[in-house]
């Protein structure tokens, strides 16, 4: 039916308009030469005007739809991994005679209170239908959420007559809208919300393993470093032992301390011993008091693999540092060296593992993993800018790294007006060129980052590595170094000086591209050999090439090197893939596509095409989304290749959202109550609910207006029927 609201303002001007043109209507109709054409284009016009009128007074076209069915009532109940959590304590009117007050597990207590008695009332006469639903139940498909406005939102769709909806659980949504949106459309529907917290407000007794951030591979032989994060909500500190074990039952322990109602960041250090995949498990014991256990434990996948790194020494002239240098990586079996020792005025040095000159090629150049650049500048018998240029590119775009080594003869000064000048993560005191000399041995003082990285590991356990480091020989000349730059790591300071910034940093790193920089400002790490010969020195050194070879190294083959970011993705995360890839001849492919087959955990597989950059090292670039968790399986190729091609895992672990011994949010659940016009009802009125459903009234007729006012087919019509008027008037000779 059609339904006009106008204000009486409104009304009468549209009264006093259609008076108005009737008037005129019967003018034009008197004057008119043909009154029977007239007679009809004028009604027409009146029509119209009608019309407009009608406009003004913003008619609706109201249609109402009476319920067919008895009204029902909806118990809508939480039956998502949240409900899992044992805080829910068991009221009075849920107990039996002999039974005592107990704490359940939330999905208990729900299940309680649907199997008893207090809902009869409500359907013994037949004058109810009363429904139980869940939502948001687990999926045995991918991870699982709570989403609480759309299960509401999609009854109100479904029925037509609800009297009134309740709805149980802890009040946790982690997806879709705030429930409050749906709870408005229940207001404007006239169905109250009736909502009943289940579980504790404040955080349960428990240690929960968040997070295990494992690399994907490690190094046969060598300790690889696992951090992870644990959170207590007890409310005492917990002295406890972190346990790692793979599946033959080697384990790795180390004791720490959690503070109470807080989180832990940690690590903990696992040498591989065999090449291939091993599942390990990380976990701590459940404490006294705790009441979740099953957070207490992550496992993840590692890969062990053998190694061989290529590495590139620069250097001027054979001081303690380069020698000592060379002699520990030449010594280390997972390190193929090569050294170019300028000497200025007596030639290239000859020997073992000595070269004559720089690599000549991109080819050649693109072997090394690492290149060490001592106290060497831009010269004569020594470097040139063309040199340089060549280095930044081969750790920007091809992921190797660069170790800066200055020296007494201050040549890296030389540098600053080179390609290699931003590489440098620190500033230096040009005033001051041939550095500082020191009285005394000074030791290095790492910084909190230092203390934990793998790079300044010289201990087997981090409990032992700082007091490895306080005992160290100290160095007697260091750098001039002003300050580290914006986005660099200060892994350690001078312990004794400062400068006008701070402390002075003397081990620093910074990325570069795809590629890692780092700048050692002392030349007396040789030192650190002092009654304990290569012990500590040859670790260092063998850490550092490691480090920076790692990405490098994540999956080499014939044609393509290929690396990616993050390194274990999270269903959601994009990973960002980075390839070099090489010619038959084994030089950067300078003509020709990069193809990476993604492989998803169920098997489906589509093809990338990467992007190839500008520079002429070979590199591509692309990406990809994880969607779901699991390994997903990268093949890497290179058109009209015949070789086999690369190929890897990634990873992606799930994270379920869904988490147990989380604290209740009564307060969602109140906002809910209060919009729709309900009420929030603790566990112990539970009988006063069934009487306040009882006491409401029968669900009114739902009413559907379309305003016609606003409606594009009403400006259809109104144009159609102006057209038909003003064509009307030209064939009635009219103007």
């Amino acid at each position: 039916m059609l339904h006009l609201n106008p204000t009486p303002l409104t009304l009468w001007i549209g009264i006093a308009a259609l008076l108005g043109v009737a008037f005129l209507c019967f003018l034009s109709w008197k004057r008119s030469p043909h009154p029977g054409r007239t007679a009809t284009l004028e009604i027409l016009r009146f029509f119209i005007a009608v019309l407009v009128v009608m406009l003004l007074w913003q008619p609706e076209w109201k249609t109402v739809i009476h319920p067919t069915t008895k009204p029902k009532i909806v118990v809508l109940w939480d039956d998502s991994r949240s409900m899992e959590t044992l805080d829910a304590a068991l009221p009075e009117v849920l107990l039996g005679e002999k039974e005592k007050e107990e704490i359940v597990s939330r999905k208990d207590w729900v299940e309680k209170a649907l199997g008893s008695d207090l809902w009869t009332p409500l359907k013994s006469d037949g004058a109810n239908d009363l429904v139980s639903l869940p939502f948001a139940t687990p999926s045995a498909e991918g991870l699982t959420g709570t989403d609480m406005s759309e299960p509401l939102s999609e009854l109100l769709e479904k029925d037509n007559n609800l009297r009134a909806v309740v709805v149980l659980g802890d009040g946790d949504f982690n997806l879709g809208d705030p429930p409050v949106a749906a709870a408005q459309k229940y207001r404007l529907r006239g169905v109250p919300i009736f909502t009943i917290p289940v579980g504790s407000e404040t955080r349960l007794p428990d240690l929960d393993l968040l997070t295990v951030t494992a690399p994907t591979y490690g190094i046969v032989g060598e300790n690889v470093q696992i951090p992870f994060t644990i959170r207590s909500s007890l409310d005492r500190q917990v002295r406890t032992v972190v346990r790692l074990r793979d599946e033959s039952g080697r384990e790795r322990t180390k004791s720490i301390i959690l503070a109470p109602n807080s989180e832990t960041y940690d690590s903990i250090l696992w040498r591989l011993q065999s090449e291939g995949s091993s599942t390990l498990t990380l976990s701590v014991p459940v404490e006294d008091g705790e009441l979740v256990a099953a957070n207490n434990s992550r496992k993840f996948t590692i890969v062990g693999k053998p190694e061989q790194i290529r590495v590139l020494i620069l250097e001027t002239l054979p001081r303690w540092e380069f020698r000592f240098l060379r002699n520990a990586l030449q010594r280390d079996p997972g390190v193929q060296l090569s050294c170019l020792l300028m000497r200025p005025e007596l030639g290239p040095a000859e020997g073992l593992d000595y070269i004559e000159k720089f690599p000549e090629t991109l080819e050649e150049l693109s072997k090394f993993d690492v290149v060490f650049i001592g106290d060497i500048g831009v010269g004569p018998d020594q470097l040139t800018a063309e040199q340089c240029e060549q280095i930044r590119g081969l750790v920007e775009n091809q992921a190797s790294g660069v170790v800066f080594l200055p020296g007494r003869n201050g040549n890296q000064f030389t540098l600053l007006d080179t390609a290699l000048s931003d590489l440098l993560p620190v500033l230096l005191d040009d005033q001051n060129k041939t550095g500082f000399p020191e009285t005394l041995a000074t030791p290095l003082n790492l910084t909190t980052e230092g203390r934990a990285s793998l790079l300044t590991m010289l201990g087997d356990s981090e409990e032992e590595n700082p007091e490895i480091w306080r005992q160290l020989p100290g160095f007697f000349w260091h750098a001039p170094v002003v300050r580290a730059k914006g986005g660099t790591e200060v892994l350690a300071t001078h312990a004794n000086r400062r400068g006008a910034y701070g402390p002075i940093p003397l081990l620093v790193t910074k990325a570069a591209g795809s590629g890692k920089v780092l700048f050692m400002g002392i030349d007396s790490a040789w030192r650190w050999r002092r009654g304990v010969e290569d012990l500590y020195h040859y670790r260092f050194w063998g850490q550092v090439a490691r480090w920076m070879s790692y990405q490098r190294n994540m999956a080499a083959g014939q044609r393509v090197r290929l690396f990616y970011t993050p390194e274990r993705p999270e269903p959601g995360a994009t990973v960002t893939l980075n390839a070099n890839a090489f010619d038959e001849n084994g030089a950067p492919l300078k003509e020709g596509s990069v193809f990476v087959d993604v492989t998803s955990p169920t098997g489906d597989t589509r093809r990338i095409e990467l992007q190839k950059n500008e520079s002429e090292w070979g590199a591509y670039t692309g990406r990809f989304k994880i969607e779901l968790p699991g390994a997903w399986k990268l093949r890497a190729t290179v058109s009209g290749a015949s070789d086999l091609p690369t190929e890897t895992t990634i990873l992606a672990q799930g994270v379920d959202i869904e988490k147990t011994g989380q604290p209740a949010r009564p307060e969602v659940l109140e906002e809910m109550a209060k919009v729709s016009r309900g009420r929030l009802i603790l566990p112990d009125q539970l009988p006063g609910l069934i009487d306040e459903i009882e006491a409401l009234p029968m669900p009114r007729p739902i009413e559907n207006r379309i305003p016609l006012w606003s409606h594009w087919a009403t400006v259809a019509v109104l144009v159609f029927l102006l057209g038909l008027f003003w064509v009307g008037r030209k064939l009635n000779g009219a103007f």
